[in-house]
């Protein structure tokens, strides 16, 4: 199973702003807080990195990246936050002639970029939407993991039996291959809904491939 160390509140999200340019860092501070969004400014990209690898769980929000800068660019420090698995929506910002560079920030998986001199409008639409998409990944992250650690509960023969009933066998067909009783495996199925958390055996199933389980019986 894949192990995910730490869960974030989705709820407590953060603006992070990186640009080597006091004046821009400054005025987007500024009009995001009149948004009522909450902001950190970097001058840096080695700064930014360093802020968000020292928090205890892993951040929620976004990040406003500047696409020229000295040392780390903004390509670079997608590249790097993609490679430590941080979980942030990217938006680029670009000056003239930097197209070319936002075009590939966009095929990395930046979710849009906007040029400046930006309008607030479009700021701030951008910014919403880049939270809401954070918000929605990280609901399906701490998802996951919750799932996950019910499976943790589950003794080797729950998880046989679970491995079996993803895959639709009946507990007849599962006793037979497991070399126990009917009895024993509604026992067993028993104990598994209550470890996952199941409302029936439909739930259990979603629950079961939305963790990644992918059943011996099915490779």
């Amino acid at each position: 199973l894949r192990v995910l160390r730490v869960l974030c509140m989705a709820d407590n999200q953060t603006v992070f702003i990186v640009d080597d340019d006091e004046a821009v860092r400054d005025s987007l501070a500024v009009l995001l807080a009149s948004a009522d969004f909450e902001t950190r400014t970097f001058g840096s990209g080695e700064k930014f990195l360093d802020a968000v690898n020292a928090y205890a769980s892993a951040p929620s929000g976004c990040v406003i990246l500047d696409v020229r800068m000295p040392g780390l660019n903004g390509l670079k420090i997608q590249e790097k936050l993609g490679s430590r698995k941080i979980i942030l929506p990217v938006i680029i910002v670009t000056g003239h002639g930097d197209l070319p560079m936002a075009v590939k920030a966009m095929k990395a998986g930046a979710i849009d970029f906007i040029e400046k001199p930006f309008d607030d409008a479009p700021m701030i639409a951008c910014v919403r939407g880049a939270l809401n998409k954070s918000a929605r990944t990280w609901e399906q992250v701490n998802l996951v993991a919750e799932i996950e650690q019910g499976l943790g509960r589950l003794t080797a023969r729950e998880r046989e039996v679970l491995n079996e009933l993803v895959v639709g066998n009946l507990n007849k067909i599962i006793a037979h291959k497991l070399g126990i009783s009917s009895r024993t495996v509604e026992v067993h199925r028993a104990h598994v809904m209550e470890k996952m958390r199941a409302r029936n055996l439909a739930h259990l199933v979603r629950l079961a491939i939305t963790a990644g389980v992918l059943p011996e019986a099915s490779q």
